[in-house]
Protein backbone atom coordinates (compact mmCIF):
# COMPACT_ATOMS: atom_id res chain seq x y z
CA UNK A 1 0.00 0.00 0.00
CA UNK A 2 2.68 2.79 0.81
CA UNK A 3 4.69 1.76 -2.22
CA UNK A 4 0.63 2.19 -4.46
CA UNK A 5 0.60 6.00 -2.89
CA UNK A 6 4.04 6.79 -3.19
CA UNK A 7 3.66 5.65 -6.87
CA UNK A 8 0.42 7.76 -7.08
CA UNK A 9 1.82 11.04 -5.87
CA UNK A 10 4.74 10.74 -7.97
CA UNK A 11 2.23 11.05 -11.07
CA UNK A 12 0.31 13.34 -8.90
CA UNK A 13 3.73 15.48 -8.95
CA UNK A 14 4.55 14.87 -12.70
CA UNK A 15 1.33 15.77 -14.02
CA UNK A 16 1.38 18.97 -11.99
CA UNK A 17 4.58 19.79 -13.23
CA UNK A 18 3.80 18.73 -16.54
CA UNK A 19 2.51 21.76 -17.35
CA UNK A 20 4.66 23.99 -14.65
CA UNK A 21 6.68 26.05 -17.40
CA UNK A 22 3.98 27.54 -19.11
CA UNK A 23 5.20 31.05 -19.54
CA UNK A 24 3.00 33.86 -17.72
CA UNK A 25 0.73 34.94 -20.05
CA UNK A 26 1.43 39.02 -20.67
CA UNK A 27 -2.51 39.23 -21.16
CA UNK A 28 -3.30 37.36 -18.18
CA UNK A 29 -5.81 35.26 -19.50
CA UNK A 30 -7.51 32.75 -17.20
CA UNK A 31 -8.00 30.33 -20.24
CA UNK A 32 -4.51 30.77 -20.82
CA UNK A 33 -2.99 27.52 -19.03
CA UNK A 34 -6.06 25.24 -20.62
CA UNK A 35 -5.64 26.46 -24.10
CA UNK A 36 -1.70 25.22 -23.54
CA UNK A 37 -3.10 21.64 -22.21
CA UNK A 38 -6.06 21.22 -24.56
CA UNK A 39 -5.49 23.00 -28.21
CA UNK A 40 -1.49 22.51 -27.76
CA UNK A 41 -0.94 19.11 -25.92
CA UNK A 42 0.63 21.08 -23.01
CA UNK A 43 3.48 22.46 -25.00
CA UNK A 44 6.20 22.73 -24.56
CA UNK A 45 5.50 26.53 -25.35
CA UNK A 46 7.51 29.84 -25.54
CA UNK A 47 6.33 33.57 -26.14
CA UNK A 48 8.04 34.66 -29.47
CA UNK A 49 7.39 38.34 -30.83
CA UNK A 50 8.37 36.35 -34.56
CA UNK A 51 4.68 35.37 -34.24
CA UNK A 52 2.39 37.96 -35.23
CA UNK A 53 -1.06 38.33 -35.21
CA UNK A 54 -3.33 41.62 -36.54
CA UNK A 55 -6.65 42.16 -35.50
CA UNK A 56 -8.57 45.67 -36.28
CA UNK A 57 -7.98 48.03 -33.83
CA UNK A 58 -12.06 49.04 -33.93
CA UNK A 59 -14.47 46.20 -34.17
CA UNK A 60 -17.52 47.31 -36.16
CA UNK A 61 -19.34 43.57 -36.70
CA UNK A 62 -18.20 41.10 -34.11
CA UNK A 63 -19.38 38.54 -36.14
CA UNK A 64 -17.07 39.56 -38.89
CA UNK A 65 -13.21 40.48 -37.65
CA UNK A 66 -10.47 40.53 -40.12
CA UNK A 67 -7.22 38.76 -38.45
CA UNK A 68 -4.29 37.43 -39.80
CA UNK A 69 -1.95 34.94 -38.26
CA UNK A 70 2.19 35.31 -39.92
CA UNK A 71 4.72 32.78 -38.81
CA UNK A 72 6.83 33.54 -41.53
CA UNK A 73 9.73 34.29 -39.55
CA UNK A 74 10.32 31.35 -38.61
CA UNK A 75 11.38 28.29 -40.37
CA UNK A 76 10.28 24.55 -40.82
CA UNK A 77 6.80 25.59 -39.49
CA UNK A 78 4.41 22.55 -39.74
CA UNK A 79 0.95 23.15 -37.71
CA UNK A 80 -0.12 27.04 -37.45
CA UNK A 81 -3.21 27.21 -34.86
CA UNK A 82 -5.51 30.30 -34.27
CA UNK A 83 -7.77 30.59 -31.35
CA UNK A 84 -9.52 32.51 -28.83
CA UNK A 85 -9.24 32.79 -25.35
CA UNK A 86 -12.81 34.02 -24.02
CA UNK A 87 -14.36 32.67 -27.13
CA UNK A 88 -17.50 30.08 -26.13
CA UNK A 89 -15.94 28.08 -28.76
CA UNK A 90 -11.74 28.66 -29.06
CA UNK A 91 -10.39 27.16 -31.71
CA UNK A 92 -10.84 29.14 -34.92
CA UNK A 93 -8.67 27.11 -37.15
CA UNK A 94 -5.20 25.00 -38.38
CA UNK A 95 -3.27 25.28 -40.78
CA UNK A 96 -0.71 22.95 -42.24
CA UNK A 97 1.42 24.41 -44.87
CA UNK A 98 2.71 21.84 -46.73
CA UNK A 99 3.83 23.82 -49.99
CA UNK A 100 2.58 26.92 -48.41
CA UNK A 101 3.91 29.65 -46.03
CA UNK A 102 2.94 30.05 -42.37
CA UNK A 103 0.50 32.72 -43.22
CA UNK A 104 -3.77 32.82 -42.89
CA UNK A 105 -5.96 35.67 -43.09
CA UNK A 106 -9.37 35.35 -41.94
CA UNK A 107 -12.40 36.77 -40.73
CA UNK A 108 -13.79 35.45 -37.44
CA UNK A 109 -16.86 35.51 -35.20
CA UNK A 110 -15.70 36.89 -31.34
CA UNK A 111 -18.54 36.69 -28.35
CA UNK A 112 -16.44 39.14 -26.35
CA UNK A 113 -13.36 41.27 -25.85
CA UNK A 114 -10.82 38.50 -26.08
CA UNK A 115 -7.02 37.34 -26.17
CA UNK A 116 -6.16 36.12 -30.30
CA UNK A 117 -3.21 33.67 -30.23
CA UNK A 118 -1.61 32.10 -33.31
CA UNK A 119 0.62 29.38 -31.88
CA UNK A 120 3.57 27.95 -34.42
CA UNK A 121 4.52 24.15 -34.29
CA UNK A 122 8.27 23.49 -36.05
CA UNK A 123 9.47 20.39 -36.70
CA UNK A 124 11.10 20.05 -32.71
CA UNK A 125 7.90 20.35 -31.44
CA UNK A 126 8.06 23.82 -29.34
CA UNK A 127 5.02 26.14 -29.78
CA UNK A 128 5.88 29.52 -30.87
CA UNK A 129 3.09 31.97 -29.57
CA UNK A 130 2.73 35.53 -30.72
CA UNK A 131 -0.65 36.91 -28.86
CA UNK A 132 -2.87 40.42 -29.06
CA UNK A 133 -5.50 41.45 -26.88
CA UNK A 134 -8.62 41.83 -29.37
CA UNK A 135 -11.18 44.52 -27.66
CA UNK A 136 -14.61 44.12 -28.74
CA UNK A 137 -18.16 44.29 -27.68
CA UNK A 138 -20.38 40.85 -27.81
CA UNK A 139 -22.43 38.47 -29.47
CA UNK A 140 -20.62 37.53 -32.91
CA UNK A 141 -20.46 33.66 -31.93
CA UNK A 142 -24.74 33.40 -30.92
CA UNK A 143 -25.87 35.54 -33.70
CA UNK A 144 -27.72 33.88 -36.35
CA UNK A 145 -26.16 33.68 -40.30
CA UNK A 146 -27.65 36.40 -42.07
CA UNK A 147 -27.96 34.08 -45.03
CA UNK A 148 -31.05 32.40 -43.77
CA UNK A 149 -33.18 35.73 -43.70
CA UNK A 150 -33.28 34.58 -47.73
CA UNK A 151 -35.16 32.42 -48.91
CA UNK A 152 -32.98 30.44 -51.83
CA UNK A 153 -29.86 30.30 -49.16
CA UNK A 154 -29.52 26.95 -49.57
CA UNK A 155 -29.09 26.79 -53.44
CA UNK A 156 -25.87 29.09 -52.68
CA UNK A 157 -23.89 27.11 -50.45
CA UNK A 158 -20.72 25.82 -51.71
CA UNK A 159 -20.11 28.51 -54.32
CA UNK A 160 -16.91 30.57 -54.38
CA UNK A 161 -15.16 32.86 -55.44
CA UNK A 162 -10.92 32.84 -55.91
CA UNK A 163 -8.23 34.48 -57.21
CA UNK A 164 -4.40 34.25 -57.14
CA UNK A 165 -2.00 37.20 -57.60
CA UNK A 166 1.77 36.88 -58.02
CA UNK A 167 4.04 37.65 -55.35
CA UNK A 168 7.73 39.42 -55.36
CA UNK A 169 9.10 36.42 -52.93
CA UNK A 170 8.18 33.63 -55.52
CA UNK A 171 4.49 32.64 -53.49
CA UNK A 172 1.30 33.53 -54.77
CA UNK A 173 -1.41 34.94 -52.67
CA UNK A 174 -4.67 32.88 -53.28
CA UNK A 175 -8.15 34.24 -51.80
CA UNK A 176 -10.67 32.19 -51.44
CA UNK A 177 -14.29 33.45 -50.51
CA UNK A 178 -17.01 30.11 -49.97
CA UNK A 179 -20.98 30.58 -49.76
CA UNK A 180 -21.58 28.96 -45.69
CA UNK A 181 -23.99 29.60 -42.96
CA UNK A 182 -20.82 28.79 -40.73
CA UNK A 183 -23.64 28.33 -37.94
CA UNK A 184 -22.23 27.51 -34.34
CA UNK A 185 -25.03 26.06 -32.79
CA UNK A 186 -25.00 28.97 -30.00
CA UNK A 187 -27.70 31.44 -31.88
CA UNK A 188 -31.40 31.46 -30.19
CA UNK A 189 -32.87 30.03 -32.74
CA UNK A 190 -31.53 26.92 -31.83
CA UNK A 191 -30.06 26.33 -35.26
CA UNK A 192 -26.92 23.32 -34.38
CA UNK A 193 -23.96 23.85 -35.58
CA UNK A 194 -23.33 23.57 -39.22
CA UNK A 195 -20.11 24.60 -40.60
CA UNK A 196 -17.16 23.78 -42.95
CA UNK A 197 -14.29 21.51 -41.41
CA UNK A 198 -11.91 21.03 -43.79
CA UNK A 199 -10.64 22.44 -47.44
CA UNK A 200 -7.41 20.77 -49.13
CA UNK A 201 -5.74 23.17 -51.45
CA UNK A 202 -3.92 21.28 -54.29
CA UNK A 203 -1.86 22.06 -57.15
CA UNK A 204 -3.92 21.01 -60.92
CA UNK A 205 -1.21 18.22 -60.67
CA UNK A 206 -2.78 16.90 -57.31
CA UNK A 207 -0.05 17.93 -55.19
CA UNK A 208 -1.10 19.17 -51.49
CA UNK A 209 0.11 22.78 -50.87
CA UNK A 210 -2.18 23.51 -47.56
CA UNK A 211 -4.53 21.97 -45.40
CA UNK A 212 -7.10 23.60 -43.01
CA UNK A 213 -9.44 22.86 -40.28
CA UNK A 214 -11.87 25.45 -39.83
CA UNK A 215 -13.91 25.52 -36.78
CA UNK A 216 -17.14 27.28 -35.84
CA UNK A 217 -15.69 30.64 -34.87
CA UNK A 218 -14.70 30.94 -38.76
CA UNK A 219 -17.29 33.78 -39.99
CA UNK A 220 -20.18 33.14 -42.13
CA UNK A 221 -19.35 32.49 -46.02
CA UNK A 222 -15.82 32.23 -45.11
CA UNK A 223 -12.98 34.37 -46.82
CA UNK A 224 -9.67 33.05 -46.63
CA UNK A 225 -6.35 34.29 -47.76
CA UNK A 226 -2.91 32.32 -47.99
CA UNK A 227 0.56 31.92 -49.70
CA UNK A 228 1.54 29.17 -51.91
CA UNK A 229 3.92 27.89 -53.69
CA UNK A 230 2.53 26.98 -56.84
CA UNK A 231 4.47 25.31 -59.71
CA UNK A 232 5.20 27.79 -62.81
CA UNK A 233 3.38 25.54 -65.07
CA UNK A 234 0.29 25.41 -63.12
CA UNK A 235 -2.95 26.48 -64.59
CA UNK A 236 -5.09 26.25 -61.43
CA UNK A 237 -5.33 25.64 -58.03
CA UNK A 238 -7.86 23.04 -56.69
CA UNK A 239 -9.81 23.65 -53.53
CA UNK A 240 -11.63 20.76 -51.71
CA UNK A 241 -14.10 20.99 -48.87
CA UNK A 242 -16.13 19.18 -46.47
CA UNK A 243 -18.64 20.34 -43.85
CA UNK A 244 -19.93 18.53 -40.82
CA UNK A 245 -22.77 17.33 -42.56
CA UNK A 246 -20.66 14.92 -44.72
CA UNK A 247 -21.29 17.35 -48.15
CA UNK A 248 -18.41 18.08 -50.34
CA UNK A 249 -17.32 20.72 -52.35
CA UNK A 250 -14.92 21.31 -55.11
CA UNK A 251 -13.86 24.85 -56.75
CA UNK A 252 -10.76 25.95 -59.12
CA UNK A 253 -8.83 29.13 -58.86
CA UNK A 254 -7.06 30.00 -62.19
CA UNK A 255 -3.63 31.28 -61.97
CA UNK A 256 -2.56 34.44 -62.87
CA UNK A 257 0.02 33.42 -65.30
CA UNK A 258 -2.34 31.57 -67.42
CA UNK A 259 -5.55 34.02 -66.63
CA UNK A 260 -7.53 35.92 -64.11
CA UNK A 261 -10.53 34.93 -62.87
CA UNK A 262 -13.04 34.15 -61.18
CA UNK A 263 -14.49 30.87 -60.50
CA UNK A 264 -17.74 29.25 -59.00
CA UNK A 265 -18.95 25.92 -58.29
CA UNK A 266 -21.82 24.27 -56.71
CA UNK A 267 -21.62 21.78 -53.92
CA UNK A 268 -21.22 18.24 -55.08
CA UNK A 269 -22.76 15.46 -52.53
Amino acid sequence: MTRFVAVLMSLVIAGNGAFADVPADPLKSPMWADMVKRLLGGGPVVLDGRVKVTVPSIVENQAQVAVTADARALDGVEELVLFADLNPLQHILTLRPRKAAAYVSVRIKVEQATPVRAAARGADGVWHVGSVYLDAAGGGCSAPAMARREEDWSDFVGHSQGRIWREADGFARARLRIRHPMDTGLAKDNTPAYFIEKLDVKSSAGDPLATLELFEPVSEDPTLTLLLRIPPADGAVDVEGRDNNGETYRSTIPTPWRQSAIGAVAPQC
